[in-house]
């Protein structure tokens, strides 16, 4: 008869830590799409409303762009490390085992990632392709 060894303090508390951070990785691509998609359309309306034009604002709104571009890819990347499907080829965990669940959280993570940045894609193209307040 085998006994199950029960994990030590530091150990739940370690485990603790990375579920807590994978909460905190799995919304942080779609917070930065929204908080990006709100800077962008409210700086625009109020730029065409008080200045008459968005030519001071684009530049600085296509640089915010890019920065949020590079904080998703990034939450991407540690996603897919997190999914961990490169070393164990398993693109589904049916076990349900807390390593499944930590690397599905990874899964859904990246995957909302990608999502977020063709968010953040589309947000971006009309500083990019449009000019003026029409």
């Amino acid at each position: 008869m085998t006994e199950e060894r029960q994990p030590r303090r530091d150990e739940e508390r370690a485990e603790f830590r990375e579920e807590a951070e994978s909460l905190i990785r799995i919304t942080a691509a779609p917070v930065i799409w929204a908080a990006h998609f709100l800077v962008c359309y409210c700086t625009i309306a109020i730029a065409c409303e008080k200045a008459g034009g968005t030519d001071g604002v684009r530049l600085a709104l296509i640089l915010m762009s890019v920065v949020a571009l590079a904080s998703i890819a990034w939450v991407g990347f540690r996603s897919f490390r997190q999914w961990d499907v490169t070393n164990t080829g398993d693109f589904s965990n049916p076990e349900g085992e807390a390593e499944d669940r930590h690397q599905f959280l990874g899964h859904a993570a990246f995957l909302l990632a990608i999502i977020s940045f063709i968010g953040v894609v589309y947000v971006t193209m009309p500083l990019v392709l449009l000019r003026g307040c029409t």
